[in-house]
C-alpha cells in the first residue's frame, strides 16, 4: 500500500513556480527544485512528473493564481481608465522592488522555451488571451459608458494595451526609472 503524502501540494508547486521564475526553466536544476520545496528528488518526481511537467504545472499554477488576480481586478467596478492605469502601475512597483528583477513569469516562459516547446507555448498563449479578453471586457464597458472612445473595436485597444502592459514589464528589468515608465503609461491611458 502507498504511503500519504506528507506535504502540501499546491505549497510545493507555487515554491517550484517561485524557483523557475527567478532563475528560469534551464538553470533550475533538480537540486534548486528539492531544496526549494523541501522535498526530495525522488519524491519531487513522484508528486509531479519530470523537471518539464513540474515546469508547465508550475505555469497552470501561474495561470490559476496571477492571471486569475489580474482578470478580476479588472472586473471591479470603477473607471476603467482609472482600472487599466493601476493595473500597469502596479505591475510597474512591483517589478521595479524586486530585487531579482524577475517580471512576470510567462514572459519569461515565452521568451525562453515557447518556441521550441509546443505544450509551453499553449500555456503561455492561454494566459496572453486570457488577459487579452479581460482588458476587451473592460474596455468595452468603457466605450459603453462613454469614457473611452469607440472609433477603435475593443479588441484592438486591448492589444494595443497589452502590449504596453507587457513591454512595460520588459523595460522594468532593466530600466529602472520609474518616472520615465509612468510616462508610458499616462501616454497608452490617455490615448484611449
Amino acid at each position: 500500500m502507498a504511503r500519504p503524502r506528507k506535504f502540501d501540494e499546491t505549497q510545493a508547486l507555487a515554491a517550484a513556480m517561485e524557483t523557475f521564475w527567478r532563475r528560469g526553466y534551464e538553470a533550475t536544476s533538480t537540486r534548486d527544485l528539492s531544496d526549494s520545496t523541501g522535498l526530495g528528488q525522488s519524491s519531487l518526481y513522484n508528486a509531479f512528473g519530470d523537471k518539464r511537467e513540474l515546469y508547465l504545472r508550475a505555469l497552470r499554477h501561474y495561470y490559476e493564481t496571477h492571471t486569475a488576480e489580474q482578470t478580476a481586478f479588472l472586473a471591479r467596478p470603477g473607471p476603467v481608465k482609472d482600472r487599466l492605469r493601476e493595473l500597469m502601475v502596479r505591475a510597474l512597483d512591483a517589478d521595479l522592488s524586486d530585487p531579482d528583477a524577475s517580471g512576470c513569469f510567462s514572459i519569461n516562459a515565452s521568451v525562453e522555451i515557447a518556441r521550441s516547446d509546443d505544450d509551453v507555448r499553449e500555456e503561455v498563449r492561454r494566459h496572453f488571451t486570457t488577459v487579452e479578453q479581460a482588458l476587451a471586457e473592460t474596455i468595452a464597458r468603457g466605450q459603453r459608458s462613454g469614457e473611452i472612445s469607440p472609433e477603435h473595436s475593443a479588441g484592438t485597444l486591448a492589444r494595443q494595451v497589452l502590449s504596453t502592459y507587457y513591454g512595460l514589464r520588459v523595460l522594468a528589468r532593466v530600466h529602472k526609472d520609474r518616472n520615465a515608465l509612468l510616462g508610458v503609461v499616462e501616454s497608452a491611458v490617455s490615448a484611449l
